[in-house]
């Protein structure tokens, strides 16, 4: 299992392609976010901000990136063109957004990396996750980042198991996959590309992609041409 099954990182972040590679186990590119930040060695540009947006550490925003009245801001943090922060957004420390993102009203982020068009509008929570191109999450998703006995995650999937070390993972979300409003994906989840996951459930474990989950056993989508 690779990072490449699941997502491409997208040019808007080619920058940080060394810390990244295809290659690896996805969850991996999790504990590289903060050495992808280190290497912005500019400093962030000045910009004036709504009075009530709070910046703190090193923040680097994108001139397009459009502010809403409050939210708060700890760097490092590092956001792309074009990209939404909504009011009340809670963003700290070891995040990275590509561009034309929605980071959205009364959302918190934390440890993640989102790739261009990645949408997170409404009520949500990201911690130590990663999101592909143009992935999904309806109102109220939660990635649930600890097990209840803190215990490192495990994944389990229909080839192996994987012992990730990680104390704190929450999932991965190939690109164009879709979480719908008030799911919960459970520590160490992994969705593959187009993966749909209906709304109002627990998931946890691997879902292939194109397949959906719900209330019953995932089944495959039929393909369909883009």
């Amino acid at each position: 299992m690779k990072a490449s099954d699941f997502f491409t990182l997208p040019a808007s972040l080619a920058r940080f392609a060394s810390c990244f590679r295809p290659d690896v186990p996805p969850w991996e590119w999790l504990t590289q976010i903060g050495a992808a930040l280190a290497t912005v060695t500019e400093p962030p540009a000045s910009r004036t901000l709504p009075p009530g947006v709070s910046v703190e550490g090193r923040v680097w925003l994108h001139p397009s990136v459009k502010l809403p009245p409050y939210a708060t801001l700890i760097g490092p943090i590092w956001i792309g063109a074009n990209t939404d922060v909504r009011p009340g957004a809670f963003i700290r420390g070891n995040v990275i957004v590509g561009e034309g993102c929605v980071l959205g009203n009364a959302c918190e982020f934390k440890n993640c990396l989102l790739m261009d068009g990645a949408q997170v509008p409404h009520f949500n929570y990201v911690g130590d996750s990663i999101l592909g191109n143009g992935a999904h999450f309806g109102a109220g998703v939660i990635c649930s980042n600890l097990r209840l006995d803190q215990a490192p995650v495990v994944i389990r999937t229909a080839e192996r198991t994987y012992e990730t070390g990680l104390r704190k993972f929450g999932a991965i979300v190939g690109d164009r996959a879709e979480v719908g409003c008030n799911a919960v994906l459970n520590p160490g989840t992994l969705l593959g590309p187009r993966a749909l996951v209906t709304p109002a459930i627990a998931f946890g474990g691997h879902l292939p992609a194109a397949t959906i989950a719900h209330a019953r056993p995932a089944i495959r989508l039929i393909p369909r041409r883009d």
